[in-house]
């Protein structure tokens, strides 16, 4: 325990010492809106427009961390898409850079040809610059959505087959997402070429092995435990059932869902979803120290994401950015980014 409090007291060091007067936009979203009403989100472009970003951050890893991973939890997705847009037409990975650079030269100067915008999108899959290769895609399927075009449609599926990409970080999901819905569309709007990755996926595994050890012994706890306690657990974990009660409920009917996302309710009640409650942690036999294992991956990879956008935004030489990050994350890197000197975080109901 004491190596693991050693590790975060070096990584916040090392984020203050390069931190340069950053402030940083922070929104939580949904990752998939399909089941949600038609959001309004006139406030939250409104907020955006005022801040005035120079960059925007999405739930992305970059494309060396793509190729470095050697697994995280849709590495074998994206290797399927890659090995079919390979197959698709290859493009050697010595020319790889090249090609890209000239593509994005072609756009800049002919921003209204959705063609080369689909080679870009195809160069970026192959590069494993998902987040990019994403963003172009969009442009030329939101393009598809408002203008019916048979040939540019049959370029997209000859080229990207989105039609095949279905799971994972897929351009299918990708249609239905905060992207989508949001960091899209106000990146073309401020006029900007490229999104920014921020994600850290170092810690997933370990993640995914202490969620494993938790919900087993878990399971049992829920079980086994003194009928005398049987009473008070079952009234909190019905509070935990009225929360994603909740979420379903404003999720299905409200359009301003992603304003409540961003609410201290919303926080609290995504937390209980993988964490539960800290008054259960005090029970005989709950699996605490499976628990606090999680929380311990989930920290680290809130502060490296952190981490990486301040680092990433000293780079380019950003003032301003608009982070947009699944909800569950918004208070745990708030909380981080509070803690950083120079860097001021502001939210939407600040």
């Amino acid at each position: 325990m004491k190596c693991l409090l050693l590790i975060s007291f070096v990584l916040f060091a090392s984020v203050d010492a390069f931190s340069q007067n950053l402030e940083v936009l922070l929104i939580g979203t949904s990752h998939d809106y399909s089941k949600s009403q038609n959001q309004d989100l006139s406030e939250i472009q409104k907020r955006i427009r005022v801040f005035n970003p120079g960059a925007f951050f999405g739930e992305f890893v970059t494309a060396q961390d793509e190729v470095n991973l050697m697994d995280y939890w849709c590495k074998s997705d994206n290797l399927k898409r890659l090995k079919r847009l390979r197959a698709n037409k290859n493009i050697p990975a010595a020319k790889l850079s090249k090609v890209i650079d000239s593509l994005k030269r072609i756009s800049k100067s002919e921003p209204e040809n959705f063609y080369i915008k689909t080679d870009l999108a195809h160069a970026y899959f192959l590069a494993q610059d998902v987040a990019n290769a994403h963003y172009q895609y969009w442009q030329v399927f939101d393009r598809l959505q408002h203008s019916a075009d048979v040939q540019l449609e049959k370029y997209l599926d000859d080229l990207l087959s989105p039609k095949q990409d279905v799971s994972g970080r897929s351009m299918k999901r990708i249609n239905t997402s905060e992207y989508a819905l949001l960091a899209f569309p106000m990146m073309r709007e401020f006029k900007l070429t490229e999104m920014l990755s921020m994600d850290c996926q170092d810690y997933d595994l370990n993640w995914t092995a202490s969620a494993v050890a938790f919900h087993e012994k878990f399971k049992r706890f829920q079980t086994d435990s003194l009928s005398a306690d049987f009473k008070l657990i079952n009234a909190i974990l019905a509070k935990r059932d009225d929360g994603f009660g909740t979420y379903k409920q404003k999720e299905s009917t409200s359009s301003e869902f992603t304003e409540w996302l961003n609410t201290d309710e919303a926080a609290k009640i995504l937390a209980s979803g993988d964490f539960f409650f800290p008054e259960l942690y005090t029970f005989a036999d709950f699996p605490k120290e499976e628990m606090l294992s999680q929380i311990h991956w989930w920290t680290r990879r809130n502060e490296e994401m952190c981490r990486n956008i301040v680092n990433r935004s000293e780079q380019i030489k950003a003032k301003k950015v608009v982070v947009i990050v699944g909800a569950n994350h918004k208070k745990f890197m708030q909380d981080i980014f509070k803690k950083m000197n120079r860097v001021t975080v502001v939210t939407l109901k600040d």
